[in-house]
């Protein structure tokens, strides 16, 4: 039986945290045309993650309904990087880190998206192609008084800290790859609002029909209280072997399991309040439910066959410590011997930074063969067969 539009909405406004304004997505969707469904991610990492699978998935809905998908590159961008979120000025990446970022992007997409229903668009084909004078009109269709309404501008200029004025040209930018595709729907984390209210606001100053736009809820990064994000080193990476993202997962709180229930795996209020009654009252203990929580969660993103090897391995690991059961990794050639430990966590525990290896290492977290290194200055001579754990559920047998 065919929906109608109205319950249509319904059913795609679902999980959602706004759609702006519902009243023209059921519109939209009674025209019986193909709508234009945009999403744009710029590639300041190599790496998209759980979170950005979240919006993914809401495109695949869309996708599954017929209608046109287009994934946008923000190729020209990410030369300005979205200030959303940010206390000061993201330092500029060069053409050749864009390049090789963006690389690996559409493998990893296509974990939720049918690629072969996804038209890919890089932003620079439009932006690049603006002369001075579009750059003046289009500028002039917004106001200063706008755009610092935008909610980390405004904290910056009452904490005086300095705004680039081409990171004020973001929105406006975001906003003009709307026009380009003349989008029907923008999807986006609630960290976009401002940039997707701009696309609708400029369509209409360009004589087009406006955007609705969709925020998705952010998922909260492994350690809780901020978005997941590479830059901050509390996310799990789609391209991330199956048993490290479940290992990750086990890592969170107790409390953070509820928000990823609720996002990910879109479990209701009240299945979420059962557990916890549960879990008061005895009749579950959260080691269970966090387990299946891993193991649905990276089924659904991996593969039920990845899932249910990764949570073997994690119990043989973290549970039984058979250790045999660890991941093999060969240490690179570069790497002398004996090495640093701030080098060797670096490697093993893929951290972004010295600064990350040796907090991990002063609190304690760092184990080679059941012995607990604290001292960031001590060296390590590997060899095979050399257990090491890193944090509570990363554990390595060097070959």
């Amino acid at each position: 039986m065919k929906q109608s539009p109205s319950s249509l909405a319904q059913q795609l406004a679902q999980g959602t945290v706004d759609v702006i304004p519902v009243a023209e997505l059921e519109r939209k969707l009674s025209s019986g045309r193909k709508l234009v469904i945009k999403l744009g991610a710029d590639p300041t990492s190599p790496d998209l993650h759980l979170g950005h699978a979240v919006v993914l998935r809401k495109l695949r809905e869309f996708q599954d309904l017929g209608h046109e998908v287009v994934f946008v590159i923000g190729d020209f961008t990410t030369r300005i990087g979205d200030p959303t979120g940010r206390s000061k000025t993201r330092p500029p990446l060069s053409d050749e880190e864009i390049t090789r970022n963006s690389a690996t992007y559409l493998d990893q997409v296509g974990k939720i998206l049918d690629m072969k229903r996804v038209t890919v668009r890089y932003n620079s084909e439009w932006l690049d192609a603006l002369s001075s004078r579009d750059w003046i009109k289009l500028c002039a269709k917004f106001t200063l008084a706008r755009l610092i309404e935008r909610e980390d501008f405004a904290q910056r200029l009452a904490q005086h800290i300095s705004i680039g004025f081409h990171e004020l040209l973001y929105p406006i930018l975001q906003a003009y790859d709307s026009v380009a595709l003349r989008a029907d729907v923008e999807l986006g984390g609630t960290d976009q609002t401002f940039n997707l209210l701009a696309g609708r606001f400029l369509q209409e100053h360009m004589q087009q029909e406006p955007q609705v736009i969709m925020t998705i809820p952010l998922l909260e990064g492994l350690s809780g209280g901020t978005k997941m994000s590479k830059s901050y080193g509390n996310s799990i990476g789609l391209s991330e072997p199956a048993d490290q993202a479940f290992g990750k997962l086990m890592s969170i709180s107790d409390d953070l399991m509820w928000h990823y229930r609720s996002i990910l795996l879109q479990e209701s209020a009240e299945t979420i309040a059962n557990y916890q009654q549960g879990i008061a009252q005895g009749t579950l203990h959260p080691m269970t439910l966090k387990k299946n929580m891993a193991h649905d969660i990276v089924s659904t993103f991996w593969g039920a066959p990845a899932a249910q090897l990764a949570q073997h391995q994690f119990e043989e690991l973290f549970q039984k410590r058979h250790y045999e059961e660890a991941p093999s990794v060969t240490l690179p050639e570069t790497l002398e011997n004996p090495a640093w430990i701030v080098d060797l966590v670096k490697i093993l525990g893929q951290c972004s930074s010295s600064s990350e290896a040796r907090r991990l290492i002063e609190a304690g977290a760092v184990m080679i063969d059941d012995n607990k290194i604290t001292d960031v200055k001590a060296y390590i001579t590997t060899q095979t067969g050399m257990i090491i754990k890193i944090g509570k559920h990363k554990m390595y047998k060097i070959t």
